[in-house]
């Protein structure tokens, strides 16, 4: 591996801890983002030349560290705001010598904060997740454009208007309690599903799964859940994502090609992160007699985990909670999905017949999760043609090399 790859391995590792523990000392997010970058820029010019240190997150730390108290040293200290940052940033220096020993304290809470600072009541609910996806996932806004579904000039935009909110505002990078703590709960949600769905299925680059991403989402989590434990849908989340990526392991073969999830090994899927699964959906089914969004998705999830074959899978069931799904929380995407439910419970033609309803919705027209549903629904039909068609439509849309590959693939055969 070279130390480009090195460099950004570690990067899609560390930038969001050493953010955040940056933007608990600065108290601003842009510059704490900048200095973060500007330390990675002095990876990837100092350790092809150096070598790749011991400890790359204390290097980075401590450059970023260094990086941000030049800056405030640079600047005209006028003001209280900045003398009080550069006398914190020089107690952290003083009181923390050894970098490596404090690396992982407080990481939790850090990154905890960053959720909660960035969905701000402030913030605009679009702001909140683009900025969090940016600072926490390290994703470009050409990736976040794609999960949102819209242009990349506005997931920009949006980014350099939460920061400057969060600024001029002064909000304080804190966890909140109490009920301010709930009301901001279903935005904190969000982030983290949508971050763990990055993972998932990767908006674009050469991989189809981004692992580490998956991971921290799963791990945020679990600590939210375990400071909410009366929160039905902060439990029903984590079961969602435990039980999602349970099949990570059998969703690409040994040189990184997707498996559909038809076609996987059962074999391989973690069954311990199964059970955890779905003991938390037990658990958050005990907490609330109506379910909410992320039970509903966990319901489902939960189906394909209990199913020995893909045979064996309960389509009729996955295709009512879709249904449910579509009252709680109405989407274009969950209807995409609820006409390939439908398609595989009740035949082709009903599933066709939702999804050909979706061809004008203008938040899917830069997706390609329509063409794709449409595809493999009217392969079933025999409609051979019009299939790959819409094969090779979705093949442009993806921004996921592994995906793209797959859909021409399948464009190219003759499929039956």
């Amino acid at each position: 591996m070279t130390a480009a790859a090195i460099v950004e391995a570690v990067w899609r590792i560390e930038q969001p801890k050493l953010a955040a523990r940056l933007i608990r000392t600065l108290r601003d997010v842009g510059l704490a983002e900048e200095v973060v970058q500007d330390a990675f820029v002095a990876a990837l010019e100092r350790w092809p030349l150096d070598g790749i240190p011991d400890n790359p997150a204390a290097w980075l730390t401590r450059v970023a560290t260094n990086r941000a108290l030049d800056r405030l040293r640079r600047t005209v200290m006028l003001d209280s705001k900045h003398r009080e940052l550069a006398i914190d940033l020089a107690e952290v220096e003083r009181e923390r010598p050894d970098i490596e020993a404090a690396l992982d304290e407080d990481i939790a809470d850090d990154l905890l904060r960053l959720i909660f600072t960035a969905c701000h009541p402030a913030l605009p609910a679009e702001q909140r997740a683009a900025l969090v996806l940016r600072m926490l996932g390290g994703l470009t806004t050409t990736e976040i454009a794609r999960a949102f579904l819209v242009p990349e000039a506005t997931v920009a935009q949006r980014i350099v208007r939460a920061k400057r909110t969060l600024r001029d505002a002064g909000i304080a990078f804190e966890t909140p309690h109490g009920q301010e703590r709930n009301e901001r709960l279903g935005a904190v949600l969000e982030v983290i599903y949508l971050v763990f769905n990055e993972g998932y299925v990767a908006s674009s680059g050469p991989d189809w799964l981004r692992v580490d991403l998956g991971n921290e989402a799963m791990r945020l989590g679990r600590v939210l859940a375990g400071l909410m434990p009366e929160q039905p849908e902060a439990i029903a989340l984590l079961s969602l994502m435990e039980l999602s990526a349970s099949r990570f392991g059998a969703r690409i073969d040994g040189a990184g090609n997707p498996i559909l999830l038809l076609d996987q090994d059962r074999g391989r899927w973690d069954w311990s992160l199964i059970r955890r699964g779905l003991d938390g959906l037990a658990r958050a089914m005990a907490l609330t007699p109506t379910p909410g969004p992320y039970q509903l998705q966990a319901m489902i999830a939960a189906c394909h985990a209990r199913a020995v074959s893909a045979a064996d899978t309960d389509w009729i069931a996955i295709a009512a909670y879709y249904q449910a799904l579509a009252l709680a929380a109405p989407s274009p995407i969950v209807e995409v999905n609820r006409a390939v439910a439908v398609g595989m419970a009740f035949g082709p033609e009903q599933g066709l017949a939702i999804a050909d309803a979706l061809r004008d919705e203008p938040r899917l027209k830069d997706t390609h999760l329509l063409p794709t549903a449409r595809g493999d629904l009217l392969a079933k039909l025999g409609r051979m043609d019009q299939a790959r068609a819409e094969f090779r439509r979705a093949a442009e849309l993806t921004g996921n090399e592994r995906e793209r590959a797959l859909l021409l693939a399948r464009a190219s055969l003759n499929l039956t």
